[in-house]
């Protein structure tokens, strides 16, 4: 904790020490995965600061998430636990910040993610911070739970028959009967032990993950902030194969087994797919 302690003070301007001199006097030459930190987490407190805001007789609102982007260069440096870390790092040196900077005031937003992107557009060394105010919940208490998976899920069961009424084209109405809408499999999704949904599935490649404001998954999994906006991409192939290939910055794990990121991986009804604290499993037909 000591240097985290030393990024809390050195942000607040509680010393004018050189930071890495504070963190550990002895190390020599000076690390360089602390100084991307410190400068990275100094960014990231100025957009809360600048985002921040307190309605009279209210809690106080911060954008609960802010992604980093990273040069091409930079993000090839920062894969594996090191880029864990530094998010982790940032992670908990900031949330402690978010609670100083609102005082007496109730912080409304619960908790927080900082995430890692490439911007290629970057040389190696610079980045830039961008703060997302979550448009599904900036208009309640900001911590309102997240869309859970079964709302994106149809609201008619496989077996179902869709009645519509056709265009009044004519004086008589007619009634058309489109042909009932049949899964390929399904998914369970279960969390903390329990099943939370089974959502069937309409298409042979879907996207899954907590998606966004911009980006739309096909099957969401909300409610933890580890889980990226694309984790991974499920495939059915003409045979009646699962394929799974990870996208997102935190492990994608089959059967215990971490999934290397972009490798299409083979998996099977009968294997547990686990993201963050959700696990899935596919119910074929």
């Amino acid at each position: 904790m000591g240097l985290l302690e030393s990024i809390r003070k050195w942000i607040d301007g509680e010393t004018g020490e050189d930071l890495l001199e504070a963190a550990d006097e002895h190390a020599k030459p000076r690390r360089v995965w602390e100084e991307f930190l410190v400068k990275i987490a100094r960014e990231v407190e100025a957009a809360m600061q600048r985002e921040m805001f307190t309605p009279p007789g209210g809690p106080t609102y911060i954008p609960r998430e802010y992604i980093v982007y990273l040069s091409p260069d930079d993000d090839k440096d920062w894969q594996g636990d090191k880029r864990r870390g530094l998010e982790q790092g940032l992670f908990h040196v900031l949330s402690e910040r978010a609670r100083e900077l609102s005082g007496q005031t109730q912080l409304a937003v619960k908790s927080f993610a900082v995430e890692l992107r490439v911007d290629g557009t970057l040389n190696k060394g610079e980045f830039r911070v961008q703060a997302v105010w979550d448009e599904t919940e900036s208009g309640h208490t900001m911590v309102t739970p997240r869309v859970d998976p079964m709302r994106t899920a149809p609201a008619f069961s496989p077996n179902d028959t869709v009645v519509e009424k056709a265009s009044d084209s004519s004086e008589s109405e007619q009634t058309v009967v489109r042909p009932k809408a049949t899964a390929l499999y399904s998914v369970e999704v279960w969390r903390n032990g329990v099943r939370e949904a089974v959502v069937p599935i309409m298409k042979n490649e879907i996207t899954i993950g907590r998606g966004s404001r911009s980006i739309t998954v096909d099957l969401p999994v909300k409610g933890d902030p580890e889980v990226s906006r694309v984790h991974a991409v499920l495939s059915r192939d003409n045979e009646g194969r699962y394929w799974l290939v990870a996208k997102g910055r935190n492990p994608t794990i089959v059967n215990g087994r971490e999934l290397t990121r972009e490798e299409p991986t083979e998996v099977t009804p009968d294997q547990k797919i686990a993201i963050c604290n959700f696990v899935l499993r596919i119910q074929p037909k």
